[in-house]
């Protein structure tokens, strides 16, 4: 099935009834998959089919050794030679091990094919729709459990569509075929033969029930040990500062110790089955090996069909003992599409519009009486007026929490506001396409985040189609350049993963960079020199200043001099515009601005 990239869910599930039946949901959701499956069901049959015939074969030997010209063999062929005879049944042998072994083949392929296929598909649409989510759903959510559910149910999913279905079928299909031979024989061997079978069937229920909240249990204790792990990695930094490597392995141990406890608790009641089982097969092999050979010995059951009897009961009942496994692959696929499929039913809070903006953009940014706040929380922002006129830098300054970040976030709308609205270029962002809102943006995060990579491919990020000379022009603009040209391979030096082979001021004129080659309409800083010395600094305020000459700049900064020379500077406190003007004019207001600037300048706050 072609992947729906783009597409946060290409159907809806049903919650109240497919929900109880992950496997189920997956079936109709990916249509495009059955032609496929229905091959490999069609090779498992006839490879299933040739499986069976070589005992049939042993019988009608053992007939030939037996009777000799009154074979069955004989009669079928009209071939009086028992030499001959057994000749015929070895050229039989050999087609049928052939047939068997192609089938086989095909089987696989087609089985792994289908199980490679959906598990490329599911990863990648669950991934596509969980970069749709919110970002308040990424904040509150453990990445690794993300992660877990993305890779190791995925996998989990993956193995049983591999191993576990083809299996289930290979069991099904043993039964019929060898049911129709031992009906075709005996009916009172049939019965006594198959008699385990509902036992079996009737356990496999029970341990089903029984199973199914104990890997749960165990799904749930991997997504904590995979987030436990993906946190501390990386955090390795702060546990090595604060020599608490001994405590994060204790805790590790624990979370740890939890998965082994809930898989041991699955294992356990999975491997009580198997000798369930074995002692269900002994009373059927028991009763086909006695009955059907007294039988014989009467001269009531021919000594070929006998045979074929005893090694069929073989073929029947043995591979039930695989079924606890089964059962365990089972288990484990469901209870990983059940976390998978409920992670694709969240829905996206934060949808995308269809309005695209006037070109050119011109960078009008206005708030109207917004209010603002996180999930179930009070209000973070109470009743906003803002506007920036386009080609103008406005500054937001405050207090920590005061609100400035929550208001970026419902700028580049990673966030809807409660009530109000958040104009661009006079259209609402809840009606823009991302192309139109954030395509026009260029954004720099307090939290700078590196992707491992060349540095020109960083910089290069936001627009991947940039050439070389721009990329150059952009790291120039951002006081990038002498840094990168010190480094020993310039412009494709490898950056690591997370940028941790740069110092915090480097990865925030490499994120500058990066903004700034968008060519923005509208340019958002979150304290973006908030790392940098003074002179680089100054370095960066200059290049800003031809920068956003032709677009509009919204910065966030708590270094106060690095937006005395806005156009206009807004106040935050508590949530709420305090004050606004220039940096000349709240300076002579002697106000809340005014008590910071003189904090950070060194003036005493009273005069």
């Amino acid at each position: 099935m072609p992947v729906r990239i783009g597409r946060h869910l290409r159907c809806t599930l049903v919650r109240t009834r497919e929900a109880d039946h992950p496997l189920r949901a997956l079936w109709r959701r990916y249509d495009a998959y059955r032609g496929r499956f229905v091959a490999a069901v069609a090779m498992s049959t006839l490879n299933k089919v040739a499986d069976v015939v070589p005992e049939l074969l042993i019988g009608a030997a053992v007939d030939v050794v037996v009777r000799g010209d009154n074979s069955f063999v004989g009669e079928v062929l009209g071939v009086d030679s028992r030499f001959a005879q057994l000749g015929w049944l070895a050229v039989i042998n050999v087609v049928v091990w052939v047939v068997e072994s192609l089938s086989q083949y095909v089987a696989d392929v087609l089985w792994r094919g289908l199980a490679q296929g959906v598990e490329h598909d599911l990863r990648v649409e669950a991934y596509d729709h969980v970069q749709h989510l919110d970002l308040g759903w990424h904040e509150t959510r453990p990445a690794g459990s993300t992660l877990a559910t993305l890779n190791d149910d995925v996998n989990q999913l993956e193995r049983f569509l591999d191993v576990g279905a083809p299996a289930i079928l290979q069991t099904t299909l043993n039964v019929l075929l060898v049911g129709g031979v031992f009906a075709a024989a005996s009916g009172q061997l049939l019965v006594l033969a198959f008699l385990p079978i509902p036992l079996i069937v009737v356990g496999s229920l029970v341990f089903q029930r029984r199973l199914e909240p104990l890997y749960a249990r165990v799904r749930t204790a991997v997504a904590d040990l995979s987030g436990t792990l993906s946190a501390n990695l990386s955090g390795i930094a702060t546990i090595k500062a604060f020599t608490a490597e001994d405590r994060e392995r204790d805790r590790v141990s624990a979370v740890s110790q939890a998965y082994r406890e809930a898989n041991t608790a699955a294992i356990r009641s999975s491997a009580a089955f198997v000798p369930l089982v074995r002692m269900a097969i002994l009373g059927g092999f028991t009763c086909t090996l006695l009955l059907g050979g007294w039988a014989t010995l009467r001269g009531e059951l021919e000594v070929g069909l006998y045979s074929v009897l005893v090694f069929m009961t073989q073929r029947l009942l043995w591979p039930l003992t695989d079924v606890a496994e089964v059962l365990d692959l089972y288990q484990r696929g469901r209870a990983s599409a059940s976390r998978i499929l409920g992670l694709l039913e969240i829905p996206v809070t934060v949808p995308a519009g269809t309005a695209t903006l006037a070109r050119p953009v011109r960078g009008r940014i206005e708030l109207r009486d917004v209010r603002a706040g996180y999930g179930d929380g009070p209000d973070v922002l109470h009743g906003l007026d803002l506007v920036v006129p386009a080609g103008e830098t406005h500054a937001i300054v405050g207090a920590t929490g005061s609100g400035k970040s929550s208001l970026l976030r419902l700028v580049l709308r990673f966030d809807d506001p409660r009530s109000g609205q958040v104009l661009f270029d006079g259209e609402d962002v809840r009606s823009l396409d991302w192309d139109s809102l954030r395509g026009s943006m260029g954004y720099v995060a307090q939290d700078v985040f590196m992707f491992a990579g060349s540095i020109a491919d960083n910089i290069a990020y936001g627009r991947p189609g940039a050439t070389r000379e721009q990329v150059r022009a952009a790291a120039e603009a951002a006081a990038a350049l002498d840094f990168i040209e010190a480094l020993p391979d310039g412009l494709d030096t490898w950056v690591g993963e997370r940028g941790v082979t740069l110092s915090g001021g480097q990865r925030q004129r490499l994120a500058l960079a990066r903004a700034l080659l968008r060519d923005p309409a509208v340019l958002v800083l979150d304290e973006a020199t908030s790392a940098v010395d003074n002179e680089t600094e100054a370095a960066i305020q200059r290049s800003l200043k031809q920068a956003t000459a032709r677009c509009s700049a919204i910065v966030v900064a708590h270094r106060l001099s690095t937006v005395r020379h806005a156009h206009r500077i807004w106040v935050l406190d508590a949530g709420r515009i305090v004050e606004s003007g220039t940096h000349d004019e709240l300076v002579a207001r002697d106000g809340a601005y005014a008590a910071l600037w003189r904090v950070q300048t060194g003036e005493p706050v009273g005069r």
